[in-house]
């Protein structure tokens, strides 16, 4: 794990059913290692997102951006581990990654966290807490490229304007340091008629709990995501 960081690198991201977990496992099987942590494979995880009161994060996301930031702070559930993260798409398909540990996740930022999150991002504040999110995660690595790959299912959004779940989708993002589509993952994704599907946790979630946002750009991803919902 320590050698497939990839802090600055390209995201590839598929969203498929939940159903054909079990064979994309068994496809990748011989080409990828398994993060297992105290005999588990499968790490849960929350992450709680924050947004400048205009939603710039979101509309910079809908609108197509190619330069823009995404900040949340994400604990490793049972591990002890939290880290505020601030994630910038950096043009030509590129994404960085900057973080430091904290203690827990705050419901608002303090001067310091502001600060950093100011530096990295690119935005000014003032920013607040916006949504929760959970999953639970599966992590492989390449045993043979630099290459990792992240598979998410049960997930689920809170906010104060309620909370939705997403069952039976399961969200893989394939991070390498550049675009490699002879992927052994790629190649099953091929192999079971799925492409490759731009999705952010944080919009997805804000349009599911929130009817106010204006939503356009993803209408594709949401009737995708409620086309293999339906066929679970």
């Amino acid at each position: 794990m320590d050698s497939v960081q990839l802090l600055n690198r390209t995201d590839t991201k598929y969203v498929f059913a939940e159903s054909d977990l079990p064979a994309v496992l068994e496809m990748i099987s011989r080409d990828y290692r398994c993060l297992e942590v105290d005999g588990i494979r499968g790490t849960s995880y929350r992450s709680l997102y924050f947004d400048r009161p205009d939603d710039k994060s979101y509309f910079d996301h809908h609108n197509g951006r190619t330069f823009r930031s995404k900040v949340r702070f994400r604990e490793y559930i049972g591990s002890g581990l939290c880290f505020l993260e601030v994630k910038r798409k950096t043009g030509r398909g590129r994404t960085d990654k900057a973080r430091r540990k904290t203690t827990t996740i705050p419901l608002a930022l303090d001067a310091d966290q502001a600060a950093y999150v100011e530096e990295k991002s690119g935005m000014t504040g003032p920013f607040e807490a916006k949504l929760w999110n959970y999953f639970t995660r599966v992590t492989l690595v390449n045993r043979t490229t630099p290459e990792r790959l992240t598979i998410d299912h049960s997930l689920r959004f809170t906010s104060p304007n309620g909370e939705r779940a997403l069952d039976g989708i399961c969200i893989a993002e394939l991070k390498q340091e550049r675009v490699d589509r002879s992927s052994p993952f790629v190649q099953a994704m091929r192999t079971l008629g799925y492409r490759p599907t731009g999705m952010s946790k944080y919009c997805i979630g804000a349009v599911l709990l929130r009817a106010d946002l204006k939503h356009n750009a993803f209408n594709e991803v949401l009737r995708k995501l409620d086309g293999l919902r339906t066929a679970a």
